[in-house]
């Protein structure tokens, strides 16, 4: 991608996985040789992405309302660093988008972040312009990759499959409705569901696909310094 919108981090500090637990604590310790507790900010299962030993990446935040200061950010894999925040996803593709640079979400003029559906849910990015289908982007961060492929969930997520009912039901109404996958590593070829963790969500993806929900697919180019959208990845259901 000729022109791409980064997210820069803020500065990191490394250090080594001991344990992640309780969904959203990880225990790390610093280079400094300080173990900390940091807030893990991924409510997924982070398979093969949570293995004590690993080389990780904090970011720090004096904010005396927070009790634990640092965020685990990044993982070292054998082969791409991993994105493991996901507040960056949904941050970085709207960003992306606004700026023109996904070809696919091209030509809207107003952008809204989570945007009020139904009964007590949001969908993540809403975009519209006088005169075409308003359209709805539900992004998920994905960070499983087994050999080439990328899948999503790590986790069975109703949450996830709402999100797929409530983009059908859109879908209906002369919308335009997109998932969107980002890939948060370099090492993927191809996306796929994960139908042996979730079969309900890879099925409901499928039914989704066939009633004109459209799917997407990117990876990111990461290192210390940022994080960027990539390349389209194609995907299999």
């Amino acid at each position: 991608m000729a022109n791409q919108t980064s997210i820069p981090w803020p500065k990191l500090f490394k250090g080594v996985l001991i344990k992640r637990y309780k969904r959203f604590l990880a225990d790390i310790k610093l280079d400094n040789g300080e173990i900390i507790t940091a807030h893990c900010a991924n409510s997924g299962r982070m398979t093969e992405c949570n293995e004590p030993g690993s080389i990780v990446y904090l970011s720090y935040h004096n904010n005396p309302k927070r009790k634990l200061k640092y965020t685990w950010e990044l993982i070292k894999m054998p082969t791409s660093l991993v994105g493991v925040n996901t507040n960056i996803p949904n941050l970085l593709v709207f960003n992306t988008i606004k700026d023109g640079n996904i070809p696919e979400l091209t030509g809207y003029t107003e952008f809204m972040r989570e945007k009020s559906v139904g009964k007590n849910s949001r969908i993540d990015i809403f975009l519209e312009k006088k005169r075409r289908k308003p359209c709805y982007v539900e992004v998920k961060n994905c960070t499983l990759v087994r050999g080439k492929t990328a899948s999503f969930p790590d986790a069975v997520t109703a949450r996830g499959l709402k999100h797929l009912k409530e983009l059908q039901e859109l879908k209906k109404t002369n919308n335009r409705c997109v998932m969107f996958y980002l890939v948060q590593r370099m090492d993927a070829e191809i996306f796929t569901p994960e139908y042996p963790i979730d079969p309900a969500y890879g099925n409901e993806l499928k039914k989704a696909k066939q009633n004109g929900v459209e799917i997407i697919v990117y990876d990111v180019n990461i290192d210390l310094k940022n994080i960027s959208i990539n390349k389209k990845i194609p995907y299999k259901l």
